[in-house]
C-alpha cells in the first residue's frame, strides 16, 4: 500500500475560491475584510508565516494590517494596541503572532483580543465555545486537519484518533472539536508511556510534537489517515514529524511537511476574516 498524499495547497485554493462570492458579498455593503497582525521581536519563522498571510490577503482582495514592535517593547504597549484595534471598525480580525519575546505574557496578549475579531480562535471565550459544542472562530490548524481528514473519506463518529502534543495551535482544541464529532480520542505527550503501542492503535494520527521524525513506519496502523501538523526548520529546511517516506508505505492518505497543513493554516485563516468580517457586518458581537 502506497497512501495518497493530501495536497494541502490544492486545498487551500479551493477553500480560497469559495470565500471570494462571500467577500464579494461584504464588499456590496460596504465591508472590506481587514485582518490586523501584531508582530513583537525579530523571528525568523514568525517573519516567513506573517508574509505568507500578506499574500493570501492580496490574491483575496482582504486588508492586510501588520504592527510591529521590537523586542524590548513592554507588555502594555501590546495591549493598548489591541484594544486600540478592537475599537476600529474597519479592523475584522486580530492575530497576534507567536511566539512573543520573553517577558510577554502570551495569554494576557490573547485574552485582550475582542472575542469578534479573534481571527486565531485562542480566546478563552472562543476556546469556552469549542468546549461547548459551539464553534464559530475556531483556530485555524485544526479546521485545516479536519479538512483533510473529510477530504480523505474519513467518518468522524466512532473513529480512534490520537493526537500526539496538545499545544494551543493545534492539538489541545483539535482534541475537543474530535470529541465534538464523537471521535474517539487519546492526546499522547512526552511523558506518555508506549508512545508507540497508543499510536498504532489509531485510525487517524495527528502530530504536532514539532519533533522531526518522531513517528516511525512502526508506529503507524496499516491504513491509516496520518496528518503531519509538526514542523522544524533543520539546517533550513521544513522538517515534519512524520517519517514520511516509511509511513506513506503504510497509510492510506497522508500529509507532507513541507505542502500540507501549513497552506491550509493560513486559508483557514482566511476563512475565519471572513467568519468575523461577516458577524461584524450583521451586528453580532463575540459576547452575549
Amino acid at each position: 500500500m502506497t497512501a495518497f498524499t493530501l495536497d494541502g495547497k490544492k486545498l487551500a485554493s479551493e477553500l480560497e475560491e469559495s470565500l471570494k462570492p462571500r467577500i464579494a458579498a461584504l464588499l456590496k455593503k460596504k465591508v472590506k475584510p481587514c485582518l490586523a497582525v501584531i508582530m513583537a521581536g525579530e523571528n525568523d519563522a514568525s517573519a516567513v508565516y506573517v508574509a505568507r498571510k500578506e499574500d493570501a490577503c492580496k490574491r483575496l482582495g482582504i486588508i492586510s494590517k501588520v504592527v510591529k514592535f521590537p523586542a524590548g517593547v513592554p507588555q502594555e504597549k501590546i495591549i493598548k494596541e489591541i484594544k486600540k484595534l478592537n475599537r476600529d471598525k474597519k479592523v475584522h480580525g486580530i492575530l497576534v503572532q507567536l511566539p512573543l519575546p520573553a517577558g510577554i505574557d502570551k495569554a494576557k496578549a490573547i485574552e485582550a483580543i475582542a472575542p469578534e475579531k479573534d481571527a486565531d480562535g485562542f480566546t478563552p471565550y472562543n476556546l469556552g465555545l469549542l468546549a461547548l459544542g459551539a464553534e464559530r472562530l475556531a483556530p485555524c490548524t485544526p479546521k485545516g486537519v479536519l479538512k483533510f481528514i473529510e477530504l480523505a473519506g474519513k467518518k468522524f463518529e466512532g473513529a480512534r484518533v490520537c493526537i500526539v502534543g496538545h499545544g494551543l495551535a493545534a492539538g489541545m482544541p483539535l482534541a475537543i472539536m474530535l470529541a465534538n464529532r464523537n471521535c474517539t480520542v487519546s492526546v499522547c505527550d512526552k511523558f506518555t508511556q508506549n508512545l508507540g503501542h497508543e499510536t498504532s492503535q489509531a485510525d487517524i494520527l495527528i502530530s504536532c510534537a514539532g519533533v522531526p521524525g518522531l513517528i516511525k513506519s512502526e508506529m503507524v496502523k496499516d491504513g491509516a489517515v496520518v496528518i503531519d501538523v509538526g514542523t522544524t526548520l533543520v539546517e533550513g529546511k521544513l522538517k515534519g514529524d512524520v517519517d514520511f517516506a516509511a509511513v506513506k508505505e503504510k497509510a492510506s492518505f497522508i500529509t507532507p511537511v513541507p505542502g500540507g497543513v501549513g497552506p491550509m493554516t493560513v486559508a483557514c485563516l482566511m476563512e475565519n476574516t471572513v467568519i468575523a468580517a461577516e458577524g461584524i457586518a450583521l451586528g453580532r458581537s463575540g459576547k452575549k
